[in-house]
């Protein structure tokens, strides 16, 4: 298994760098097809005070959007030649202007999404709907922090967390190519406890056993929260072990508003110091 079709979500001149940075060498790697994908906000007809359409106005946003959309869609074919990678460009308009959302259809056929965490402090169209990204696609989404810097190459020490649900299995098992890559792994658990069917003791023991048959040297590591949230403690862990990867399921707290996550998911989005990735 590897990855063969790679979507890069571009929602900016500010995070096209940083994503390719991680997109293009993944690529190469895997010898796989990169989408690069953005969307420009639809211009919106605006009324004057004497009630007809403000047609320049509208008229220059569209010539903006364009000229935005040309200049990434460069950057991102140089650089694709450069790293002599098979790519695609892919450039949407919708109302927000908003490329994970843009991204969802093509993220359903692709084996993994690439895309920036997003910046507290940036203005609002530098950010882009991750969360939909995760929550509706049905594909594992690699998350990149804003702060992050320098060229991606291997992972050597991914971190996996554990929990025994089904949005932990499909995290641990989307990111099999990267873990082979990486070779080693570590499993953590947090707060583990005894079941009908398996003892605290040995929570993880099982997901570990089927890592390693992959090839991949897997530790496990458990850890109680002693009054910590859940997402500090796989925080610390990530920092005391020098882990370089997360892996982990993204969990929603409705089956209403399934844009309302969990405790732990909220927490590493938010503060997120490796790069992540997330399945649903």
């Amino acid at each position: 298994m590897s990855y063969k079709t790679i979507v890069a979500i571009l929602q900016s001149e500010a995070d096209l760098p940083r994503v390719l940075d991680f997109a293009l060498p993944f690529a190469a790697r895997n010898q796989a097809h990169l989408i690069g994908l953005h969307a420009e906000s639809l211009p919106i007809a605006m009324a004057t005070p004497m009630g007809g359409p403000a047609v320049d106005f509208s008229t220059e946003l569209s010539a903006e959007a364009e000229r935005r959309n040309g200049e990434l869609k460069a950057v991102f074919e140089r650089k694709c030649a450069a790293e002599d990678v098979r790519y695609e460009w892919r450039g949407y308009e919708n109302v927000s202007g908003d490329s994970a959302i843009s991204g969802i259809e093509s993220a359903r056929t692709a084996d993994i999404a690439i895309a920036q965490q997003n910046d507290p402090d940036a203005e609002a169209r530098m950010a882009a709907d991750v969360e939909a990204l995760i929550f509706e696609t049905g594909r594992p989404v690699l998350l990149v922090p804003y702060t992050y810097q320098g060229r991606r190459e291997p992972f050597k020490k991914p971190l996996v967390a554990w929990n025994g649900s089904k949005e932990a299995a499909r995290a641990a098992f989307d990111a099999l190519p990267l873990l082979r890559e990486a070779g080693t792994a570590e499993v953590l658990t947090v707060d583990a406890r005894d079941t009908m069917s398996q003892d605290a003791g040995v929570a993880g023991a099982a997901i570990v056993e089927a890592l390693a048959k992959h090839g991949i040297d897997v530790t496990l590591r458990a850890e109680q929260s002693d009054g910590l949230s859940q997402g500090d403690v796989i925080s610390n862990r990530l920092a005391d072990s020098g882990c370089d990867l997360l892996v982990m399921g993204a969990f929603g707290r409705s089956r209403v508003s399934e844009f309302v996550f969990g405790g732990v998911t909220r927490s590493m989005l938010q503060t997120m110091t490796v790069p992540t990735l997330m399945s649903r």
